[in-house]
């Protein structure tokens, strides 16, 4: 049993969008290395919060951190602090004994007026846990999803779907192939993420996905905001020190693993 703990970062708006790309994130950890794995992340949060005085209730948002907006901005850290923050989280992170999914949309490749990103992206984030823990082989293996509330009345209905009737794109051909979803149980459930350090990591690989799926796309550029704080190498050496975490066979396309929808 594997418990999945789900995050985003853009919206998953279209055809109209706040931004032009959309990245899902799923953090899959067996049950039973559960608590210890809780625990360490715990005892990093009390360190960060004898080292720079970060709150050990205070919730972790990736983006609104590393742009020192408020609540962070109150603790008066300098960039330089706030990047070695987050280099810790994401050494942390590397040495967890999880596995990391990350779907990314690409809503300017969209052609279909009726594609819906949400459902894209999370039927295939479904689909290749389910395709890790090699339900095929061994029925035993089965997952649960953890989501904060925002979206997961949307994603309750694609989980029921999914598990009735699922299309998967051949690799091979054009054509398509019904293979549904057996390995979920129950609907996802939703938990505040400010009462889960798991959706907080979660939320932290996803948006350093964005920023790498960025340049990594070049449908659109980094905010000049964000430029003042950080560059593109130190995005790379973030996704370096998380690659031991990231399922790497997700995709074939791309270094990290990470899925690209629609491809070029």
């Amino acid at each position: 049993m594997h418990l999945a703990y789900y995050d985003e970062s853009g919206d998953d708006g279209y055809p109209k969008y706040s931004s032009p790309l959309f990245s899902l994130s799923a953090l899959y950890i067996h049950y039973l290395n559960w608590k210890e794995t809780y625990e360490a992340i715990r005892e990093f949060r009390m360190n960060l919060k004898t080292t720079f005085g970060i709150p050990l209730k205070m919730e972790f948002h990736a983006k609104h951190f590393i742009l020192n907006k408020n609540p962070y901005r109150e603790l008066n850290l300098s960039n330089q602090s706030r990047l070695q923050i987050t280099d810790l989280f994401c050494d942390l992170i590397a040495n967890l004994n999880i596995k990391i999914i990350n779907v990314v949309i690409v809503k300017p490749r969209i052609v279909k007026p009726n594609y819906d990103v949400l459902d894209t992206a999370f039927k295939y984030s479904v689909q290749r846990i389910e395709n890790d823990l090699d339900y095929s082989r061994d029925p035993k293996s089965k997952f649960l999803i953890i989501t904060d509330p925002g979206r997961v009345g949307k994603m309750r209905k694609i989980a029921r779907k999914i598990q009735k009737i699922n299309y998967i794109p051949s690799k091979f051909s054009p054509e398509t192939y019904r293979r549904e979803i057996k390995a979920l149980i129950e609907d996802p459930l939703e938990k505040d993420s400010k009462e889960s350090y798991f959706i907080q990591l979660v939320d932290l690989v996803s948006y350093i996905v964005y920023l790498y799926s960025i340049n990594k796309t070049g449908v659109c550029r980094h905010p000049a905001r964000l430029l003042n704080i950080l560059n593109s190498a130190k995005i790379i050496d973030w996704m370096n020190k998380l690659k031991p975490s990231l399922n790497l066979s997700a995709s074939s396309y791309d270094t990290y693993g990470i899925v690209f929808h629609p491809q070029n």
